[in-house]
């Protein structure tokens, strides 16, 4: 029996659920449907759960937040379709830099505690992982074109940590992740010139 055979059987009914409903809300969302706000609710809760199984605390901890920032998502893309037509907005240099400097510093004092505190796997780039997709998935929640560029950065980095975690599916999706974002970034970038002219 071959390994991808072996890893499927042993993945969980629970964890291709995720996938299933992660794939839904990054495609509906690439393309500025709301509806994939309720397809990631659903993929995230599922994942607090794998997360934290799989020794994982701040991805737990992100997925939780994902949850939260679904709700604030569908509200805020609803309030932005009718007040302002599903305006796409861009962030200045300056921002991104101190956004950056601002995760990696976080990452580095999170990953220290996790180190000393936890039996966390990973504690750095789950640290980076965390405080990018953060970043992230508040920046799609406010129509930010850029969030497309944190979230290919942010998969990543998950792809890596499921890896050695022996979630192999998991990992796929996040491969999936990418791609969809860097076709979700050129779509948003299509709309954004548009509606600069």
């Amino acid at each position: 029996m071959n390994t991808a055979w072996q890893a499927l059987l042993q993945t969980s009914p629970l964890e291709i659920a995720a996938i299933i409903a992660g794939l839904v809300y990054v495609v509906l969302i690439a393309r500025r449907n709301r509806w994939g706000w309720v397809a990631g609710a659903l993929s995230s809760s599922i994942y607090v759960w794998l997360a934290a199984r799989a020794q994982l605390p701040m991805q737990s901890l992100l997925q939780g937040y994902y949850v939260v920032m679904a709700v604030y998502g569908w509200y805020s893309w609803s309030r932005n379709a009718s007040a302002q037509a599903g305006r796409i907005y861009r962030w200045p240099w300056r921002r991104h830099l101190l956004a950056v400097g601002v995760i990696v510093l976080a990452s580095a004092l999170s990953a220290r505690w996790l180190a000393s505190e936890t039996q966390a796997a990973w504690p750095l780039i789950d640290s980076l992982c965390t405080g990018i997709s953060l970043l992230a998935t508040w920046m799609v929640a406010r129509s930010v074109l850029e969030n497309w560029l944190y979230w290919i950065a942010a998969d990543t980095l998950a792809v890596f940590l499921f890896l050695q975690q022996s979630h192999p599916f998991t990992a796929g999706l996040f491969v999936c992740y990418m791609i969809v974002a860097a076709f979700g970034f050129h779509a948003w970038l299509q709309r954004y010139r548009r509606q600069q002219t």
